[in-house]
This record gives structure tokens, C-alpha cells and sequence, in this order.
């Protein structure tokens, strides 16, 4: 990586699955792709991939196949919509759904050669709370929680987050309301989970946003397409707009050494 370059490091999460994460971490990477960002996406969910479903691509080798040595991580590299490129996991193989410690940061060390060819790196994590999961939000800079109006969305997100405080020392998240009914939802849910972490946790919980309920949503996923491409005008897409102005807005902390090399060493040291 050049001396300088700067890579983000996103991490989407949400707790519990049908919180709608998949479908925000690809619009959201598209829309910072419009504001000229060079975008790659992973698809860490490594159970059971999706991502490239909704970009309606077709991986011809994945994560398995840098696990087994027999390609480099920019072979599998796919160029999508939109010009993002998408990192393809493998799905329904239950090895890469419970990665050991040296294949986890086998897979971590070959993204030692993508720094200087990109600007944001989005992870789609997996549902829940596995080891997995942890090792992606722990090592990124940025935690984006996805949480929709049901209790069980707000219960999983607080356990998350409390794992991630207690155990991790990990101090600051971003929130993202999704699929939110009108314009005051979004931010009654982020008072909701306030409420709870203020009385038991010492974290910083930042407001990013809302995305509101949208059919063209699901009429883009049956399409396997990204809404913000295939339905730009629709209420979802301005939002996913909107939300990636703020994301491109973030500052980057400064560090000795660019943050794909940061994510890379924190990944590999757990």
C-alpha cells in the first residue's frame, strides 16, 4: 500500500436477520460510488452469500477458492453496477461459517494487495453474533448498526453492541433505522436504544439516519437489481443517497498506516 493512502473500513451490521443490512450495505455502496468513491464490497456473510444475488452477478470462484490457495484475492474480484467491485463469498458451505483462527486470518492477509485500488471497504456481515461476525466489527473503524422497528431487532442489537463493550472495549457505533414508516421513526428507534445503553453501557451511540419502507425495494430484489440503480427517484434511493453523503463525510482517523493495514492487523491479532 502507498505511504498515505487511506482505505475506510465499514462494517454493516445488525444483530438478528431481516433487518434488511444486505440491501443497505449494496445501495450504500453504490451511492458512494456516485460521489466518486472507489467502492469495494465484501460479502462476509461467509454462510450464506447474497450479495452478489442483488447485484444480480455471477461469481465464478469465491472466498473458498483464496482459502484453498488456488487463486489471489483480486481473482475473485467482480466488477458490478455501478462500477463497485464485490469481494463473493461462498454460499451454504458451513466450513467458511466457522472459519478457525488460522484460516480467518489467512483469509484477512490477502487483502494486503488491495489498498491502492480503493477508497471505502464495505462488509456485509452475517446475522447474529458469531465469532465471525465479531472479528469483522471488531477490526473495522466504522460499525454501522441496521435496526428496524421490532423488538426482537432492538433486543439483538443491544446484545451486540454489550458484547462488543464488555468484552472488546469497543466504544462508538452508528445506527441506521431502516425500513422506518414515517420521518420521526427513525429517530424514536434510536431513542428507544438509547435508552437502554445509556442506563447500562458507556458507549457513544451516533445517529446516521433512516431509510423509509419501500416496495421498490423488494421490486428491485425480485429484478436482482440495486434500488438506487434500477428505481433511482424512489423514496429508498434518495435516502441510500443521503445516507452516503454522511458515510463520505466521516472523518478518517489518522494513523501511521493506511486503514486497510489496520483492519488487516487487527483481524490477524485477535
Amino acid at each position: 500500500m502507498k505511504e498515505g493512502q487511506q482505505v475506510q473500513v465499514i462494517a454493516v451490521t445488525g444483530g438478528k436477520g431481516g433487518v434488511g443490512k444486505t440491501n443497505l450495505s449494496v445501495n450504500l455502496s453504490l451511492g458512494l460510488a456516485e460521489l466518486g468513491k472507489r467502492v469495494v464490497l465484501m460479502d462476509a456473510d461467509l454462510g450464506l452469500a447474497n450479495v452478489d444475488l442483488l447485484l444480480g452477478v455471477k461469481a465464478k470462484r469465491n472466498i473458498a477458492d483464496v482459502l484453498a490457495g488456488d487463486c489471489e484475492l483480486q481473482d475473485i474480484l467482480i466488477e458490478a453496477t455501478g462500477g463497485i467491485k464485490v469481494i463473493p463469498a461462498s454460499s451454504g458451505t458451513q466450513e467458511l461459517a466457522s472459519l478457525g483462527a488460522h484460516e480467518h486470518a489467512g483469509l484477512i492477509n490477502a487483502f494486503n494487495g488491495l489498498g491502492e485500488s480503493m477508497d471505502v471497504l464495505v462488509i456485509d456481515t452475517a446475522a447474529g453474533i458469531s465469532d465471525s461476525v465479531i472479528s469483522f466489527v471488531r477490526a473495522a473503524q466504522e460499525v454501522l448498526l441496521v435496526v428496524c422497528d421490532e423488538p426482537s431487532s432492538i433486543t439483538d442489537a443491544y446484545a451486540l453492541i454489550k458484547i462488543l463493550s464488555r468484552d472488546y472495549q469497543m466504544s462508538k457505533f452508528r445506527v441506521v433505522a431502516n425500513m422506518t414508516r414515517s420521518d420521526t421513526e427513525g429517530r424514536n428507534l434510536f431513542k428507544k436504544l438509547t435508552h437502554v445503553t445509556d442506563r447500562f453501557l458507556d458507549i457513544n451511540l451516533q445517529y446516521a439516519g433512516e431509510i423509509p419502507f419501500d416496495d421498490f425495494v423488494r421490486k428491485a430484489v425480485k429484478k436482482q437489481k440495486a434500488a438506487i440503480k434500477e428505481f433511482p427517484r424512489s423514496k429508498s434511493s434518495i435516502a441510500y443517497r443521503k445516507l452516503a453523503r454522511t458515510v463520505s463525510e466521516w472523518p478518517i482517523l489518522d494513523q501511521p498506516r493506511g486503514h486497510l493495514e489496520f483492519f488487516v492487523e487487527r483481524l490477524v491479532l485477535q
